[in-house]
């Protein structure tokens, strides 16, 4: 057993719990499944009517491979696909592009065109699947070209389901993938959120991200603290960009991580949904119970998985998911457990899979809402987790804003301790990372991963040239003038930027036309 006994919060954790650790007003914080402050799930019969979305991440290499794992992955039983996008797309640059060299279809899928996303999902029914995006900086690039070849296969934007993850402070914070400085950034981001509001209803126009910051070594507090602190900066950008809160506040979502600290997670998620509902009702005024509720998806820690003896992964991966699910998730991605190796192979996808649905099908979790509720220990839990994670978004709002922070090197600072303190409690033993510092066998069993051939930017930078050759490049530069005469005035830039991919401009050269205008974001900027 490990010797920790404190949290991965920090606070300490009592070898028992009784009733007088429960908050005096536990019957408030709690309410009802689907009712205020929706601690106990955000409607009221949760997975008792029907379980969660069950997603897995997948794209790697060129379009064509990854839409044949896409109709493996359904055939499977996954409900749900979440695109990853190679490191040039996530950056806005074209394969061809010199700064590409080396990274095209890497860690995800390469898209320079509409003709790219036409192969990406051909034969996928686009109205009865939910497509969640991992894609920030040009977020509403990739959104406008999955909408265009939907529209191509008789798909109005009326019927898509799907996110975008469109969260560009968090990448400030602790991921990297930004392209322009905040305030544009800001307001591409408040854009998104008009446009889907009259052009595609049902889409989830932001998922609003703490995954990644907990990657980068965040504890559960700092994890919720800083992505509720950015869901209220996004908040009021779109009330400044004179959006009514209850117009777009149903439509944000949220994206966190499961560690195997079960008990921890499950308090954790909890309460987010509490102090959510708290800042939404009573610090912007929303009315509409769907603006309150923070709906949210679920990836187990890559972080948390190890290269040494990775089929004790399976075993990681089901106890994370497993505090998703009681946790209250909206959707769940259990990672493959070679992952910490390469990218997943059919086989380990698979299995991922089939973990979620052994948990839904042949456990009881979804005979219940919210089992925990009363636990003396989640309940104990989730109160501590909700005061620490006030008093740290209150150190976030002593800074002006979450911008102000973000140039203060505030929220990575405290992010990059954490992830030390952690460091040096596994290299002393005192967090037990089984197969890593302890339980150790000689020597590995073989692995053969899978490799993306490197060919395929080769093949990419082909298929741009022949694109080039044979679109209409009249139309082309008439359609980015367009976008940049928008991006400097005050028109909402996704109609002229959907127009310019209509007309096949590439993500490239719709985002450099963007750069031009608004400039490149570097760390030492001051904004």
């Amino acid at each position: 057993m490990s010797e920790r006994r404190s949290s991965e919060s920090g606070f300490p954790i009592k070898d028992v719990y009784t009733a007088a650790d429960l908050p005096e007003d536990l019957d408030a914080r709690l309410g009802e499944p689907g009712g205020f402050p929706y601690t106990r799930g955000v409607y009221p019969t949760m997975y008792t009517s029907r379980p969660w979305t069950m997603r897995q991440y997948a794209g790697f290499g060129t379009a064509a491979e990854s839409n044949a794992r896409y109709h493996q992955l359904l055939r499977a039983g996954t409900m749900g696909l979440s695109v990853a996008f190679d490191l040039p797309t996530q950056m806005g640059y074209d394969s061809d592009d010199p700064i590409a060299h080396g990274e095209v279809g890497k860690v995800g899928v390469a898209i320079d065109s509409i003709e790219d996303m036409r192969t990406l999902f051909d034969g996928i029914p686009l109205d009865k699947v939910s497509t969640s995006m991992t894609i920030n900086a040009p977020g509403s690039v990739l959104l406008l070209l999955y909408q265009l070849v939907a529209e191509e296969t008789g798909v109005a934007g009326e019927a898509l389901n799907g996110t975008i993850q469109n969260d560009i402070l968090k990448e400030y914070i602790a991921r990297g993938t930004y392209i322009f400085p905040p305030k544009p950034s800001l307001r591409l981001v408040a854009d998104t959120f008009a446009y889907c509001r009259a052009e595609v209803p049902k889409w989830n126009t932001i998922s609003i991200s703490g995954y990644h910051m907990a990657e980068a070594g965040a504890t559960p507090v700092q994890e919720i603290a800083f992505t509720l602190a950015n869901g209220v900066e996004y908040v009021r950008a779109a009330l400044a960009a004179g959006l009514a809160v209850d117009d777009f506040a149903p439509r944000l979502s949220f994206f966190f991580v499961a560690r195997t600290t079960l008990l921890e997670e499950v308090a954790k998620f909890r309460a987010a949904r509490r102090i959510w509902a708290r800042l939404m009702r009573d610090e912007f005024g929303a009315k509409n119970p769907k603006s309150m509720m923070l709906r949210f998806h679920t990836q187990t820690a890559g972080v948390q998985l190890t290269a040494q003896q990775p089929e004790v992964n399976l075993v990681r991966v089901a106890i994370q998911g497993l505090g998703a699910v009681l946790g209250g998730t909206q959707s769940l991605h259990t990672n493959s457990f070679d992952e910490a190796i390469a990218l997943p192979t059919e086989k380990a996808a698979r299995l991922a899979l089939r973990t979620q649905q052994v948990l839904a099908y042949e456990s009881d979790l979804t005979a219940t809402v919210d089992p925990f509720a009363g636990s003396y220990v989640v309940e104990a839990m989730t109160a501590e987790i909700e005061a620490a994670v006030d008093e740290l978004m209150t150190r976030v709002a002593d800074h002006g804003s979450v911008v102000d922070a973000i140039e203060a090197g505030f929220q990575k600072r405290e992010i990059e301790q954490s992830a030390y303190r952690m460091a040096q409690e596994i290299d002393s033993g005192e967090r037990v990372v089984v197969g890593l510092n302890r339980f150790r066998i000689d020597e590995e069993e073989p692995y053969e991963p899978l490799r993306v051939d490197p060919a395929i930017e080769a093949a990419q930078a082909e298929r741009l040239a022949t694109l080039r050759r044979s679109r209409d490049a009249g139309a082309v530069e008439r359609a980015l003038a367009d976008l940049r005469a928008a991006a400097e005035g005050t028109q909402n830039v996704l109609h002229p930027m959907r127009e310019a991919l209509r007309s096949r401009a590439t993500v490239g050269e719709v985002c450099g036309t963007l750069r031009e205008v608004w400039g490149t974001y570097r760390p030492s900027d001051r904004f």
